[in-house]
């Protein structure tokens, strides 16, 4: 496993969440111990209680970055595509594909590690993802409105292609013969065939 930085070379908060990113993926929630967070953090268990109260905390802090951050990227590439469905569920698609391809560790562990969260902390991460979710199905319906996208299922649809930008995670190795971002032209094409969108001129 490739260790994270140093503490001496980042804030202890970042690199406690840096080292929990790598010993989830590679032990997953239940198999990581904090002596294992500490150790890669290069420091003590106690100084991770200084800003963590326990692993649960790490994690929902975790995941939440994960669903801020992307939230934060596909609202931008709205923000600045065409007043269009067409363009504006390109645009959405790219952002999502290149985000789950650079962050494949952290996108990682918010698709599989949802059920190890406490109630409070499901309800939080839960929420965050209908967030998302609704970015999708707005522009969707709006395509379906305008006559832009043909599909009679837009809410399969939208599922469908969420679960692309997921499932990349999965697979996709950075390094690769194949770019994030020409990837996500690829799957920004699927994304406009799933929803059936009119032919461009």
């Amino acid at each position: 496993m490739a260790r994270p930085p140093k503490a001496a070379t980042r804030g202890g908060k970042e690199v406690i969440v840096t080292s929990a990113v790598a010993n989830f993926t590679e032990r997953g929630y239940h198999g990581t111990s904090m002596r294992d967070i500490a150790r890669d953090a290069d420091v003590t268990v106690a100084s991770i209680y200084h800003h963590f109260p326990s692993k649960q905390d790490i994690l929902q802090e975790l995941m939440r970055r994960t669903l801020g951050d992307v939230l934060a990227a596909t609202r931008t590439a709205i923000d600045a595509a065409g007043p269009g469905a067409t363009d504006r569920l390109g645009a959405l698609m790219v952002a999502w594909v290149v985000f789950h391809t650079e962050r494949q560790a952290e996108a990682l562990i918010g698709a599989s590690e949802l059920r190890s969260l406490d109630e409070a902390g499901r309800v939080e991460v839960v929420a965050l993802r209908d967030e998302q979710e609704a970015l999708f199905r707005e522009v969707v319906d709006q395509g379906v409105a305008d006559g832009e996208f043909a599909t009679p299922y837009p809410r399969e649809a939208v599922r469908a292609v969420i679960e692309m930008g997921y499932s990349i995670a999965s697979w996709y190795r950075l390094g690769g013969t194949t770019s994030p971002e020409t990837m996500a032209e690829r799957y920004r094409e699927l994304a406009l065939a799933t929803v059936r969108a009119a032919p461009t001129t």
